[in-house]
């Protein structure tokens, strides 16, 4: 019998929308921007660097080379090296110390973290330093009371304060961080720092050219850095003694 003959046809089962309401959760969009730059900051064990540099202390400039090692949350070790490569100083900064040693002149200083502050803002900490040479964004800048506010070629401005200090930070549309400030106004203090011509190292993006002005009242220090080696996560030694016949510096 044809009836039996033919097998009969699947029937198509039209897939309807469920009609229950689901709730998004809500997307913060500053909230959600410094979220993806916090997930581009540079992470490390140790770095190392050699940074051909422009150094100006109150008006007086040299050319030096700073060989930078730093060994994350715990020490930075410079040494500075002038025309055939001769060491001129060195200094050892740890979060609660600060210790250089001028082999020109035959002294040395060694003197709590604070002493940074004759050149520095005093929100700046021991981390800070560490973000700076390695192009991070300052993390307390980073906050939930931030403006963040975003331009149609991808940057993107965080601005806001802390305590008595004015910030503005400039983020490229890769999340890397172009220019850093800020300022207190009523201390006579502030900091820019400027972030260029980016590089890859050892998988991470980080600035090749670094310039760093910082005034504090009358005294000021500019720092042209460029970085023409640097490595990450290398074990590295950080060599540091006193002479004995060096004096305190006055």
């Amino acid at each position: 019998m044809a009836v039996f003959g033919c097998k009969a046809k699947k029937q198509l089962v039209v897939r309807k929308a469920d009609s229950a309401v689901v709730n998004k959760p809500t997307v913060n969009p500053a909230l959600a921007k410094i979220t993806a730059i916090k997930s581009k900051q540079v992470l490390f064990n140790t770095f190392s660097g050699r940074a051909k540099t422009k150094l100006t202390f109150d008006g007086k400039s040299n050319d030096v080379t700073l060989n930078i090692r730093i060994q994350h949350g715990k020490k930075i070790w410079v040494s500075i090296t002038a025309l055939l490569g001769i060491e001129v100083a060195r200094a050892l900064i740890t979060p609660d110390s600060i210790q250089v040693i001028n082999r020109i002149q035959g002294v040395y200083i060694k003197k709590p973290f604070s002493y940074v502050y004759t050149y520095a803002n005093r929100e700046v900490n021991y981390l800070t330093v560490e973000s700076l040479l390695v192009g991070n964004a300052i993390t307390e800048l980073l906050n939930e009371n931030s403006k963040v506010e975003t331009a149609a070629s991808g940057n993107t401005t965080i601005s806001g304060s802390l305590q008595n200090l004015v910030y503005n930070l400039l983020i490229g549309a890769d999340f890397k961080v172009t220019r850093t400030s800020f300022a207190n106004a009523a201390a006579r203090q502030s900091l820019q720092v400027t972030n260029g011509q980016f590089i890859q190292a050892d998988g991470r993006i980080i600035p090749s050219q670094i310039s760093i002005n910082s005034v504090v009242q009358n005294k000021s220090i500019q720092a042209e850095l460029e970085y023409n080696r640097t490595e990450f996560n290398q074990v590295l030694e950080y060599p540091f003694s006193i002479p004995a016949r060096f004096e305190p510096a006055n």
